[in-house]
This record gives C-alpha cells, structure tokens and sequence, in this order.
C-alpha cells in the first residue's frame, strides 16, 4: 500500500500545500499572532521536512521536536483551540488541493496524535 506522503502527491504537493497554509495562518486571526517576528521562510521549509517524514516520506526533518519547538508558544498562551485551528486550515488546504477526505482525516489523526507534545501536557 502506498504511502500518506504518496497518495497526496509526493514532495510537490506537501512543498504547495505548506505554501497554502501558511497564508491561510497568516490570515487567521485566531492564531496569526503566533507567527509574528517569526522567519516564514525557514519555518515554511522546517514545516515541509516535518510534513514530508510525518506522512511517511524521507526523513530529512532537522527541527526541534514538538515539545520542544512549542514550549515558547505554550508560554505565550498556546492551547487547545489553537491547535484546533491549525488542524482545521491544514484540512481545508488539503482538500483545495483535491486530498481525499480519508487522507485528510489521517493527517489530522497524526497533528492529533502530538496534541499534547506540542501543549507541553
């Protein structure tokens, strides 16, 4: 069976959907103020290698891990909502781009599965 990564579209279509959600983030104002000061480029590029080994293609992720690379964000008042509001631009993005629902709820099944690594619960 192929893999997530695979099935939506190998390297090119994680690099544009990454793309895409980082301007829908941007244009959130329920979690925008999170990404102030922060370098999109490089967070954009740390976000595709996390996207590419997540969904189970190489692993050339070098970033922190989710604990981690969140600790600042929880201190200035990360929570659950939060999360919920990336999972659900994340889902959006994909299905713009044509995702099937199915791989659309397994990617959602994964940002869930590190909830709590990235709320430091």
């Amino acid at each position: 069976m192929s893999s997530l990564f695979e099935r939506i579209g190998s390297q090119a279509a994680v690099d544009k959907a990454v793309e895409i959600f980082y301007r829908k983030v941007l244009a959130d104002d329920r979690i925008n103020e999170f990404f102030d000061g922060v370098d999109m480029e490089q967070q954009i590029n740390k976000q595709k290698g996390f996207l590419t080994m997540a969904f189970g293609g190489p692993n050339n992720y070098t970033g922190k891990d989710m604990r981690e690379g969140h600790k600042h964000l929880v201190a200035r008042g990360l929570n659950d909502s939060h999360v919920d509001a990336v999972i659900e631009l994340l889902g959006s993005t994909l299905q713009e781009l044509g995702v099937a629902a199915e791989d659309i709820q397994a990617v959602a099944d994964i940002a869930n599965s590190v909830r709590d690594n990235v709320l430091n619960k």
